[in-house]
């Protein structure tokens, strides 16, 4: 099975890389804010399934540059999976718990009402419906709090906070399930096997890491098996104001993925492990 990416130096894109033989395709290779070029990739492609993994992921800055953001977001995943459609190849295209609103506390199925509440959120919304509607075999995947040995992520600014300061405050009303980016790329080569051999269903499917916990919860975690000694305090986000609001339940409902793949929730303190261990910060 021959995989083409979309991304390369992302989260997800790098450990793909590193668990299968795929060609990825860097943005200077694949510019998602051209989406026609996306498309005649796929339409010249030899590859068998197609894994988009490139995003527009700057949260705050897209309540700002929504226009660019939406083009990235949705119209090239939209253009891409109408050229994977014509060409009868499966398309899996990762998304966001950020398509919700982050009311109540329990937990979203894939199913539930959208309702984003900020620009990011709706540009991944407007992706997946436009992957809904191009008729061809699909299978997007929400998760949620991703994070990795590499690139711009919650574990990574936490080292280095603990390692710079002995107290932080940190939003404890946020609730969600940490991922693992290995998890993930894992996940989706799975999925993508499955789809390829004519099996699976495409639909949009839940995927977050086990169990639920806040920020300050995960924190507390990631000094406790790094060695630092942190005082951590609990804050509301009202509190700690950004540009985009975000949701206070991230909470994913990911039941139906493991009925259609046979995929559980991972353990997100096992992948923390591995990261920690890369990044030589076990104690």
């Amino acid at each position: 099975m021959k995989v083409l990416v979309f991304g390369k130096t992302g989260q997800v894109a790098t450990e793909l890389c590193r668990y299968a033989d795929v060609t990825a395709l860097d943005r200077a290779q694949a510019d998602l804010s051209d989406p026609t070029a996306c498309a005649r990739i796929i339409a010249q492609t030899d590859a068998d399934v197609i894994i988009n993994a490139a995003a527009y992921t700057a949260v705050d800055q897209a309540e700002n540059d929504e226009a660019l953001a939406s083009v990235i977001n949705a119209d090239a995943p939209t253009a891409m999976a109408k050229a994977a459609a014509k060409r009868g190849l499966p398309f899996l295209h990762i998304s966001t718990d950020y398509v919700f609103d982050g009311t109540g506390t329990q937990p979203r199925g894939a199913l539930a009402a959208s309702s984003p509440i900020n620009a990011y959120g709706r540009t991944k919304l407007a992706g997946e419906q436009g992957i809904v509607t191009t008729g061809g075999t699909y299978a997007i995947l929400r998760t949620s709090w991703v994070f990795s040995a590499h690139g711009a992520n919650f574990v990574k600014t936490i080292l280095r906070l603990g390692a710079e300061r002995d107290a932080l405050n940190i939003v404890n009303d946020q609730i969600g399930g940490p991922t693992a980016a290995a998890d993930i790329a894992e996940t989706l080569l799975k999925m993508a096997k499955t789809l390829h051999a004519g099996e699976g269903r495409s639909s949009i499917y839940h995927y977050s890491g086990a169990p639920d916990a806040s920020w300050a919860d995960f924190a507390g975690t990631i000094f406790d098996k790094s060695g630092l000694e942190v005082d951590i305090t609990g804050i509301p986000s009202s509190a700690y104001p950004t540009p985009a609001p975000r949701p206070l339940n991230s909470r994913l409902d990911c039941s139906t993925l493991q009925k259609v793949f046979g995929i559980p929730r991972p353990d997100w303190h096992a992948g923390l492990d591995a990261v920690l261990h890369e990044l030589g910060e076990t104690k």
